[in-house]
């Protein structure tokens, strides 16, 4: 469980940070203030679940480094906000970003050693696209939220990020998608079964779940938010953007726990 709540969350923070690269300033300095904190929180809270093997390879110390720095950067890109360094803040950002980029491709690589999972540049795609959904359906909510305290903010603000939420969740339905193409044709059960039989066996609820909460719920839910910033109704937009967030929680917490039991990184 500690595995799957180090991801969860170390992808989470990461993905908040992210999508903070793309929010325009007029939300001002307090929704910048909240989200950079509650991402170091998430990032600082994975690091507490960080699992450590016996013995610590080289790997693993530079992921577990480059995850330090990341939550670091954020750190102080949260301190100096409304404290000056202006200029300095999208680059604590981008080092963020970078760092955690990193963070994720030596979790893939360790994770792959050996019959942990498909391949390496596989996992890493679908974690960095696992980073980008969770990121941009945890923002979007928030933004949605934050025309309570600014009214008088643009809803082309909100429009935006839900495009990035809508593309981000057909990312990764197609990385999904490209996973299970591949587990079908390569996958195996220790028991000797393929991945279909799996798919289709009581196991393979998990899967389905998987599938229908964490991928199909966001692709209506996201589209509907879209059409309601559309008239302009941002509370309703909000309201929607708070059960598609849930949704998408729910889909990626699970894709960890699949990851880790099969080694198939949906």
């Amino acid at each position: 469980m500690s595995s799957v709540l180090f991801l969860f969350l170390s992808h989470l923070g990461i993905g908040i940070a992210a999508t903070l690269l793309i929010v325009g300033s007029a939300a001002g300095a307090q929704f910048f203030r909240f989200n950079s904190g509650l991402a170091a929180v998430f990032m600082l809270v994975a690091l507490a679940f960080r699992p450590t093997p016996s013995p610590v390879t080289d790997l693993e110390s530079v992921g577990f480094v480059a995850l330090v720095v990341a939550t670091g950067a954020l750190l102080v890109y949260w301190a100096s906000i409304g404290r000056g360094l202006a200029g300095l803040r999208p680059w604590l950002l981008l080092a963020t970003v970078l760092a955690g980029g990193l963070s994720m491709v030596t979790q893939a690589i360790g994770l792959t050693a050996g019959e942990m999972a498909l391949s390496a540049p596989l996992t890493a795609v679908s974690f960095f696209s696992s980073a980008a959904l969770l990121g941009g359906a945890c923002t979007a909510m928030i933004l949605g939220h934050w025309y309570l305290v600014l009214p008088s903010m643009d809803v082309s603000l909100l429009q935006s990020i839900v495009k990035f939420h809508i593309g981000s969740t057909v990312v990764r339905t197609a990385v999904v998608v490209a996973v299970v193409w591949v587990a079908l044709v390569s996958w195996q059960a220790p028991s000797g079964a393929g991945y279909s039989q799996y798919a289709l066996s009581l196991d393979g609820v998990f899967l389905w779940q998987r599938v229908l909460f964490g991928l199909g719920s966001p692709a209506v839910l996201s589209y509907l938010t879209w059409e309601t910033a559309k008239i302009r109704a941002t509370q309703s937009a909000t309201g929607i953007l708070y059960v598609d967030f849930f949704t998408v929680v729910v889909g990626e917490v699970l894709a960890k726990y699949l990851l880790l039991s099969t080694r198939v990184p949906l």
